[in-house]
């Protein structure tokens, strides 16, 4: 569903941070950092920085999360050691073979993570529903699949649209990613990530949006 702003926001701008080759990139939306309360605590990641060390599925089984996170046979992630500032998101898909797809919502740290065969291929910031429109929590299915939709209830643009319940809750592109948007209920991506997104997901696809725990 389309954004609903908290409060009034300066304007950002679009900085490339960093090339990982024809089929990555990492973005930067916003010149400033959060305040540091607001920040789970994390190192910074570098252009030089080591590919991530591969993880199996033992070493990601974790009490806390829900058993359909702790299920997700986690491979290996992007080297990236630091949480993602609103708008910043990375994509490097370079030599990953076919697998499944299987896309996590984090809501706690704002990062949706996608992974091709346990292989993390991508990771964005977010915006989700907040107040009395939350994001709701549980493992869906992709239902619908929609590069131009728009919202029948709010009149606004849905670009990229991955449909999660029929009743309005979807993945999508939106205008402004920012520590103070919301959505109505969707998970809002920056557009440029929403259409690599778009073009890797398929219909049945799994989706896991949790309470989450904060970025480390």
């Amino acid at each position: 569903m389309p954004n609903q702003a908290k409060k009034s926001r300066s304007a950002f701008f679009l900085k490339p941070l960093l090339s990982l080759g024809a089929a990555a990139v990492l973005l930067q939306l916003g010149p400033d950092p959060l305040p540091a309360q607001q920040q789970p605590a994390a190192p910074v990641a570098s252009a030089a920085a080591a590919p991530a060390p591969v993880r199996t599925a033992a070493s990601t089984a974790d009490p806390r999360r829900p058993a359909a996170v702790s299920a997700v046979d986690v491979r290996s992630e992007l080297a990236i050691n630091r949480w993602l500032r609103p708008g910043e998101f990375a994509w490097n898909d370079d030599g990953v073979p076919p697998g499944e797809t299987v896309i996590v919502v984090n809501i706690r740290a704002r990062v949706l993570s996608v992974y091709r065969g346990g292989i993390e291929i991508g990771r964005s910031s977010l915006i989700y529903g907040a107040d009395n429109k939350p994001t709701p929590h549980g493992t869906f299915r992709i239902l619908e699949r929609d590069a131009d939709h728009v919202s029948n209830l709010y009149d606004a643009p849905m670009p990229h649209m991955l449909r999660l319940t029929w009743d309005g809750v979807a993945i999508h592109g939106s205008e402004t990613i920012a520590d103070d948007a919301a959505t109505r209920g969707c998970v809002g991506l920056p557009r440029e990530f929403a259409e690599l997104l778009f073009g890797v997901a398929r219909l049945g696809d799994r989706v896991i949006v949790w309470s989450g725990t904060a970025a480390a």
